[in-house]
């Protein structure tokens, strides 16, 4: 599958094959480019701006509301590319479809909706007979830099915002996973002047460095690893960027909480896409009073989900995103054990897949939660207390979302306002999102908001403009 550039399908020098993390198979070949393709992309976004820039509101709305048709025209075919290329399941793979829809849907109301407001001039000295309103405005070009994950779904949280308020975007895909990401933006192309919507696909370290750098991409959003997170907030100088990183996402099961609701949620939330969500369960935090009997009752849980072949409708827990992510697993819950956590079900990798996984007895210290582990993995820390609780899932640089199981009020209100998480959830497990709402998290997790509203306000810049009435 070629990248788009300007319109045009553009091929690239070097090549680079897109694996089916489930039976090895080859699925299709991307390009790989290079600085000067990657200047191409940003020169056609930025000829392309006008153009977009003259359409009005209604249009663009008229447009991105097609895309939506079109894409649930598309549905089940997105769905099949997005399991073979990332490993999910293929009904988790139909509610990303439908997620993205919802989103892409969202992104065209709020394009009817981008507004400015009057200033008081006159409350400040000397501004009496003065008339001053704001204008939001495009920044120009966005560059989204999108994860394996979620790999559709995250893109057009990244680019629907943009198109909405009158930027220019350029996509890079995930090597890994590019293909759903292509094949969308050629939908979208469909509807928007050639030039609004570019892709390119190559190697972060290259391109994506190529891009953050660039003095003629105004906006990088990115979702991905802390590492380089803080590498595109240091090289991306006086641009805005938001970054989506990590998450080490605590819930905490206090001794009055529905267990059965929490199990249920730990299961949602540690074993969705095998624990490859950034905002999953990665730390269940529990009393040690009811800890033994909610272990049993995870295990029990847990041990019914079906592992298998991704686009079988019975498959409830996929592969990882490939072989060298499910060993990472193994060695950390291996090394888990070693330093005396205990293995109650799973444990077991095979190729790509790693069982779904329940550990008990694991310590705040051990790298299993200091980390993030990025799979199927649900650890169990003993603690005594809310106020234990709390401090546990304020230790670590993490700060993404949070859940709490608790029919205590008191207790809920006090884990809300003292986790320190960019979202806290009372009796709902962290990995919940709706795709209106803000979201993004604080300390290493990330800086900005996503959500289409709050997209939208983070690409756009705010002009005043002042008459003088006496």
């Amino acid at each position: 599958m070629d990248m788009l550039i300007g319109g045009k399908h553009i091929s690239g020098e070097d090549s680079e094959d897109v694996i089916n993390p489930y039976n090895g198979d080859v699925i299709d070949t991307i390009p790989i480019a290079h600085l000067q393709t990657a200047q191409k992309a940003i020169d056609e976004a930025n000829n392309a701006k006008s153009s977009l820039c003259e359409m009005s509101a209604f249009k663009i709305s008229n447009k991105l509301f097609n895309a939506v048709e079109k894409l649930k025209d598309n549905r089940e075919d997105f769905a099949e590319l997005l399991t073979l290329e990332v490993g999910k399941p293929i009904n988790e793979s139909l509610v990303e479809l439908d997620r993205s829809v919802e989103t892409l849907k969202l992104a065209a109301e709020e394009a009817k909706r981008i507004y400015g407001e009057s200033v008081p001039l006159d409350a400040g000295l000397n501004g009496k007979g003065f008339f001053a309103f704001t204008q939001r405005l495009p920044l120009g070009v966005v560059a989204a830099i999108t994860p394996f994950n979620y790999p559709l779904n995250l893109t057009i949280h990244k680019i629907a915002p943009a198109i909405a308020c009158k930027n220019t975007v350029i996509i890079k895909p995930p090597t890994e996973a590019p293909l759903t990401v292509l094949k969308f933006a050629e939908l979208l192309n469909e509807e928007f002047p050639d030039g609004v919507v570019n892709t390119i696909t190559g190697y972060g370290s290259e391109v994506g460095d190529y891009l953050v750098t660039s003095p003629d991409v105004n906006k990088i959003s990115f979702t991905g690893s802390v590492t380089t997170g803080m590498m595109i907030s240091q090289k991306a100088g006086m641009k805005k960027v938001t970054l989506e990183l990590g998450g080490n996402d605590p819930v905490v099961v206090l001794k009055d909480a529905d267990i059965d609701k929490a199990v249920k949620g730990v299961i949602n939330g540690a074993f969705l896409n095998a624990g490859q969500v950034c905002m999953g369960v990665k730390r269940i935090i529990i009393e040690d009073e009811i800890a033994d009997e909610f272990g049993q009752k995870l295990v029990a849980e847990t041990e019914k989900l079906i592992m298998g072949n991704p686009l079988s409708s019975e498959t409830t827990l996929g592969t990882l995103i490939s072989e060298k992510a499910a060993k990472q697993v193994e060695e950390t819950v291996n090394n888990a054990v070693e330093s005396g956590a205990k293995i109650l079900t799973g444990g077991v990798r095979d190729g790509a897949f790693y069982e779904a996984t329940v550990i008990d007895n694991v310590t705040p210290d051990m790298d299993l939660v200091v980390n993030e582990t990025f799979g199927p993995v649900a650890p169990l820390i003993r603690v005594n207390g809310v106020e234990e609780a709390i401090e546990v899932a304020n230790d670590t640089e993490y700060g993404l979302q949070a859940g709490v199981f608790t029919e205590s009020y008191s207790d809920a209100m006090r884990c809300a306002q003292e986790i320190e998480s960019g979202t806290v959830f009372i009796n709902k497990q962290s990995t919940f999102r709706t795709d209106n709402m803000p979201f993004g998290g604080f300390k290493n997790s990330g800086v900005g908001k996503e959500g289409i509203k709050y997209a939208v306000e983070e690409m756009t810049k705010t002009k005043l403009i002042g008459l003088n009435l006496r």
